[in-house]
């Protein structure tokens, strides 16, 4: 079974963790390419998609929602997860608004789950409008990634499309 991960990352936190993902997929013998959502041109040959984005501001980044609507047709024939990146600080494991509005852009596209997992917010990495931003909303510095909880929700993927059959 090959499955694609397909990111949105600005600064890399995001692709790392897509990167974790498909680690924990391929140690179960799933085929698993990695790749930047803005430079897939298709999702036909593989079986499952997991399509991550980072949220800035409380929303996806465009590249995950032209995927998204760029790859919709075929899509909708998949079985879909996703995840978001970016709420910060520990112990703050939910953006502001709804999660499913992060992902109201995917429409009608049918998701197996959307789990969203704190970020990573590094100062070298920002330019100064971003640095900007985080001090006008506080947001803490520093690696919140868990881990352990992306390998786990990796596991339950690769679970799962041990009953599917390949497309």
């Amino acid at each position: 079974m090959k499955v694609l991960v397909a990111v949105a990352s600005r600064h890399g936190s995001t692709r790392d963790i897509g990167e974790v993902i498909a680690r924990e997929l391929r140690a179960t013998g799933l085929t698993v390419d990695v790749r930047d959502a803005k430079h897939v041109d298709t999702v036909q040959g593989y079986d499952a998609v997991v399509l991550g984005s980072a949220v800035y501001i409380g929303n996806w980044l465009a590249e995950a929602k032209q995927f998204g609507e760029r790859h919709r047709d075929e899509l909708l024939k998949l079985p879909v997860w996703v995840f978001s990146s970016g709420p910060l600080g520990l112990g703050k494991h939910q953006p502001e608004n709804d999660p499913q509005a992060l992902v109201a852009s995917l429409g009608d596209i049918p998701i197996r789950d959307h789990k969203v997992f704190v970020g990573k917010l590094d100062p070298s990495d920002l330019g100064l409008g971003e640095k900007l931003i985080v001090k006008m909303v506080r947001a803490p510095y520093g690696d919140f990634r868990n881990w352990v909880e992306i390998r786990r929700w990796a596991r339950g993927i690769a679970s799962q499309l041990s009953t599917e059959p390949a497309h």
